[in-house]
């Protein structure tokens, strides 16, 4: 018997078996196999080959099995440890490969599903641009969250005096019917926010209301009779007695969740506050109609909604109106327009915004069945520090390879909130002093600062007027956003590119975006405003409790041809 005591074991061949995905076994198993031959390890006596085979590594084909044989004897392969390391690797690879592939088909197939439906769950929202004069001045700033607040004293004897002619006014009012449709579009370096438009009233009647994430509160200005009101873009809304909201309605409960003590016991309506983060405020009484949401398919579906019927508004809204009639508060709240759709179980409790980067707009949809499920980037969405807002823990942030401290974080975390409501995007305080220092060695011959330009705080001046941020990103370096995880391996990231911190003025100066958020709310948030938001999707998927993003030309969500609306 021949002595084998000091060969090593053989590798003749290998065979890789794929498993069928759990939920369709159908798809039956793979089986590969490979054969390794002519391989002769070490011996004492060295054996000579055929000369044949020393000549060629052909494959050949065994007439017994079918499987080809390759000849390794001239490669690298022939030592047992590299095969089994190159095999171990590859089976540590295929493995991944195929947890990720049936992951994947598996969103395809819900996908899928989801074409056969008739994406009835679904309300696709065109956004139009504000039209106006460009920005002079940093008044001209736009920030909501708004939040609802307890009455001052003097507004409680007002609203109560009020009481009667809001009666009086809604009893002579006519019935209405309720129609809406919402398209969205914006402008940036106009008048700097996104607006949907919709159909209210019998005969319908245009309403555009400004896209505000960082809202509750759907409110549209009204006749109660009005107080203090802006121009608006169409005739303001008339309510009538069936309209009114009691105070002991849950959404009344929500929105005077904040007063010291009840007020007016006996009052039939349910009065509001809200006050917003540029201190503006608007104050109105609950109403509730009738809204009949546009489908994809052009066809429409009725619910009945809770919103405010404004009737005093005061500060910088009185600005933000003279061209939209209210604010269309798409927060987390159950009082905002698609928790309210959600419980009355048209959709599911998701929002999709797509800014576009030109005043073609963009569009808005309530509803997932418009999510691509296809190369989006998600992160956790965190219930604190702030109530109803969409925000995330973020772990670092860089401009170009250099990383910016954000202050004041928790857990070891920052926070970043996502505002459609914003014109422009907030640091904290730290983090807008490192950005301002690093900026600081973009001034050349080339790009200088111009402090006689008042349009926004820090601005240069080109050596030609400049009508887009394309003609001078090569001075700057984009901003890059990573969520959890401080490794980069392991983390999502957000990369925001020149055109999305940067503006034009009118004195062809080009001007930087990003503001001191010192006095928002309490300064310790990164506001991620219109600005940063364009020219991606934005997804806030309430029901996983995530959000996402991908790049996009804002056009149309990819399972629709064209948006349907004129």
């Amino acid at each position: 018997m021949e002595d084998t005591t000091n060969d090593s074991p053989l590798v003749k061949g290998v065979v890789i078996i794929t498993l069928p995905p759990l939920d369709n076994p159908s798809l039956g198993k793979t089986i590969t196999a490979f054969t390794l031959s002519d391989y002769s390890p070490p011996q004492h006596q060295q054996q000579q080959e055929p000369p044949q085979q020393s000549q060629s590594s052909v494959p050949q084909q065994d007439s017994t099995t079918g499987f080809f044989h390759v000849s390794l004897q001239r490669s690298f392969l022939f030592r047992p440890r590299i095969v089994l390391g190159l095999l171990g690797i590859s089976i540590i690879a295929l493995s991944f490969w195929s947890s990720l592939s049936q992951e994947t088909f598996l969103e395809l197939r819900d996908v899928d599903r989801d074409d056969h439906k008739s994406s009835n769950s679904s309300f696709i929202l065109p956004l139009y641009p504000k039209r106006g004069s460009g920005w002079n001045s940093r008044t001209d700033v736009e920030i909501k969250l708004g939040r609802f607040v307890d009455f001052k004293p003097d507004i409680v004897t007002e609203l109560v005096s009020d009481h009667e002619k809001i009666a009086k006014s809604v009893s002579a009012a006519t019935k209405l019917d309720s129609s809406t449709n919402f398209p969205a579009k914006g402008n940036i370096h106009l008048d700097g926010l996104y607006y949907t438009y919709m159909l209210v009233g019998n005969p319908p009647k245009p309403y555009f209301l400004d896209i505000d994430t960082g809202s509750d509160l759907m409110w549209i200005q009204c006749d109660a009779p009005c107080t203090s009101c802006a121009k608006g873009a169409h005739p303001l809304y008339k309510p009538r007695n069936v309209n009114m909201i009691p105070p002991k309605n849950p959404y009344c409960v929500e929105v005077q969740e904040n007063l010291r003590s009840k007020y007016c016991d006996n009052c039939h309506q349910c009065d509001y506050e809200i006050e917003y983060a540029d201190h503006s405020s608007s104050v109105g009484v609950l109403a509730k109609d009738t809204l009949q949401l546009v489908l994809a398919n052009g066809t429409g579906t009725k619910s009945d909604v809770v919103f405010g019927c404004a009737y005093d508004q005061q500060g910088t809204l009185l600005n933000t109106l003279a061209n939209t009639d209210g604010i269309l508060g798409l927060s987390r709240a159950p009082i905002s327009l698609p928790s309210q759709l959600a419980s009355h179980g048209f959709i599911n409790n998701v929002i999709g915004h797509c800014l576009g980067t030109d005043t073609n707009g963009g569009y808005l949809f309530l509803g997932n069945d418009f999510v691509p499920h296809w190369r989006m980037s998600w992160v956790p969405m965190l219930n604190a520090p702030f109530l109803n807002l969409y925000q995330a823990g973020l772990m670092k942030m860089n401009y170009g390879r250099k990383e910016l401290q954000l202050g004041s974080m928790r857990d070891g975390k920052g926070t970043v909130v996502f505002d459609s409501g914003s014109t422009y995007t907030y640091f904290t305080n730290q983090g807008y002093k490192a950005l301002i220092s690093m900026l600081e060695e973009i001034s050349s011959e080339d790009l200088i600062k111009d402090a006689s330009d008042t349009t926004l705080p820090i601005c240069w001046r080109a050596k030609f007027p400049v009508r887009s941020i394309t003609e001078v990103r090569q001075f700057f370096k984009p901003l890059n956003l990573q969520f959890g995880s401080k490794w980069r391996i392991a983390s999502t990231k957000l990369s925001i590119p020149a055109e999305g911190y940067l503006t034009t003025s009118e004195k062809g100066n080009v001007c930087l975006g990003i503001l001191d958020g010192s006095n928002i709310h309490d300064g310790s948030a990164i506001i991620l405003g219109d600005i940063s938001l364009r020219g991606q999707l934005f997804v806030y998927d309430n029901v996983n409790e995530k959000i996402g993003w991908i790049r996009s030309n804002c056009e149309r969500p990819q399972k629709l041809l064209s948006l349907p609306f004129f």
